[in-house]
């Protein structure tokens, strides 16, 4: 077997241009995979503690207003484990050097205690004390405007300006990721949340015994839809809009859909990738058996078997998906740490981790070993299965038949090139079927590229362009009479406005 190894590594060392091209190809479909299933692992990892560590509640609701007595008959339905009631409302905020308008959105919490549901890690900073109009600010917000503690923030509270002085900067299940109602994406400078006592909202607000924001964490095995249709039984006489569960809650929900398109971008890119090395590695394979067939004759008339043969030839393949392997578990754990680093510092967790678990390993192992071993067991079996005797001549050619144009009698509009090109395809089905299929994935591999580039100049353009005409658009936290519309219509510059109400409300259809 000795003279067998020294003809491997020749053959390598001949074909290294090709062989190196293939080795690259599958450690980017390898790295793809490591990177997007080490970062999913690490966000749903870091996502499931962060829930259940900070009890981040099962059903959430708004109403207009309700009195607290009604938690106590909220409780009693069935399968619900915990209620937590609260007060939120949208405010206008205004921070030193920053002229542009700022939504911000104002959450009780106890003044003496962490709330039961929907903890806040803090960042920085100290707890809020009673009637000392204190609040914790969101961490996206504060480095927006770069707030430090004991700056303040002026809000409009009922009407009424007050400064609010920054004691803490903290981090919330509820709001990993802050997108300001009816907006795209986050705006962390536009939008804030901040945290402050429940008595000093509600005084402001007169909502002293009263909750408009009410939160449920469900007991194990609990039915969540009828504890819902329960619960919007119980709110709907005080202005409920409707409950909801965690996979409809606004941040739960963005980080759900993103940590799915990881695992999506697992399965698809991947495998473009490993088609496209599969392909390659099967043409060489083919090729270099095609062109050593007196030496792969001279082998077996030596003595060495079938098996032997076949072994040398797999271990050519195997080599080349072993070093793309290897390459690409290196360089798939280091973009995946970056990767994981990178949404780290985009949605809000206390602890983000990447780690490379031994069952991505495996399963890379095990994609990587079936793409070579689709790639080569057709060459290996040419090899192995070629008689001494045939090999000594050369390959005879192929026996000729009319082609399907040419039954159709579109022969006699195509040149002879043409024809012999469309004989050897029909000849070589499989052969002709691989290379397509090879073409079109590295095709597929440049759409893949631009298309989330494309993806997201078309929405720009739609929503920016064709659908908000508007230069400037003015938000109110109440309802104004008619005469707002004629005061912002003589603002200088204006040339057009138009009013509109947006009104929550929910469709029934049938049952």
């Amino acid at each position: 077997m000795k003279a067998l190894h020294h003809k491997l590594w020749r053959d390598l060392a001949h074909t290294r241009g090709q062989a190196l091209a293939i080795t690259l190809v599958i450690a980017c479909g390898l790295a793809t995979f490591v990177m997007s299933l080490g970062a999913w692992e690490a966000l749903e990892r870091s996502r499931r503690a962060y829930y259940d560590r900070y009890s981040f509640a099962d059903v959430f609701t708004n109403l207009k207003r309700a009195p607290k007595s009604l938690a106590e008959r909220i409780r009693l339905i069935p399968g619900v484990a915990n209620v937590q009631t609260g007060i939120v409302a949208s405010v206008n905020l205004s921070v030193d050097d920053f002229n542009e308008p700022i939504i911000g959105r104002l959450v009780s919490i106890p003044e003496q205690r962490t709330p039961r549901l929907n903890a806040l890690h803090l960042r920085a900073g100290r707890w809020i004390e009673r009637d000392r109009g204190e609040a914790i600010v969101s961490e996206s917000f504060a480095e927006g405007h770069a707030l430090e503690l004991g700056d303040s923030v002026s809000a409009i509270l009922n009407g009424k300006r007050q400064d609010l002085r920054i004691v803490g900067v903290a981090i919330s299940p509820e709001y990993i990721i802050q997108v300001m109602p009816g907006s795209l994406f986050p705006d962390k400078q536009r939008y804030g949340i901040l945290w402050m006592g429940e008595e000093a909202l509600a005084a402001s607000f007169d909502m002293d015994g009263a909750f408009n924001d009410l939160s449920l964490q469900l007991q194990p095995g609990a039915n969540e839809d009828e504890v819902i249709r329960r619960l919007d039984l119980l709110t709907e006489p005080y202005g409920g809009l409707g409950a909801y569960g965690r996979d409809q809650q606004l941040s739960s929900r963005y980080v759900a859909e993103e940590i799915e398109q990881l695992r999506g971008m697992a399965i698809i890119s991947p495998m473009i990738f490993l088609g496209v090395a599969a392909f390659l590695l099967n043409v060489v394979l083919n090729r270099l058996v095609s062109t050593q067939r007196e030496q792969i004759a001279a082998l077996k008339a030596f003595g060495y078997t079938r098996g032997q043969v076949a072994r040398h030839y797999l271990a050519f393949g195997m080599l080349i998906v072993t070093a793309g392997c290897a390459l690409g578990l290196w360089g798939g754990h280091w973009l995946g740490s970056g990767l994981t680093r990178l949404y780290g510092e985009f949605y809000r967790f206390p602890n983000v981790l990447h780690q490379l678990s031994p069952r991505i390993i495996f399963m890379a192992i095990a994609v990587s070993g079936l793409a070579g071993g689709v790639a080569v067991v057709h060459a290996v079996w040419r090899a192995a299965a070629l008689p001494p005797a045939e090999a000594m001549r050369p390959e005879a050619p192929t026996s000729f038949r009319r082609t399907l144009a040419e039954h159709l009698g579109l022969g006699r509009f195509l040149t002879p090139a043409a024809l012999m090109m469309l004989r050897q395809i029909e000849r070589h089905p499989l052969k002709s079927l691989l290379s397509i299929s090879g073409i079109a994935m590295a095709v597929a591999v440049l759409v893949m590229g631009n298309f989330g580039k494309d993806a997201i100049d078309y929405l720009m353009d739609f929503q920016m362009s064709q659908t908000q005409h508007q230069d400037v658009t003015v938000t109110f936290v109440e309802p104004l009479q008619e005469r707002a519309l004629n005061e912002v219509g003589h603002l200088p510059g204006v040339m057009a406005l138009e009013g509109f109400r947006n009104v929550p409300c929910r469709f029934r259809s049938q049952h």
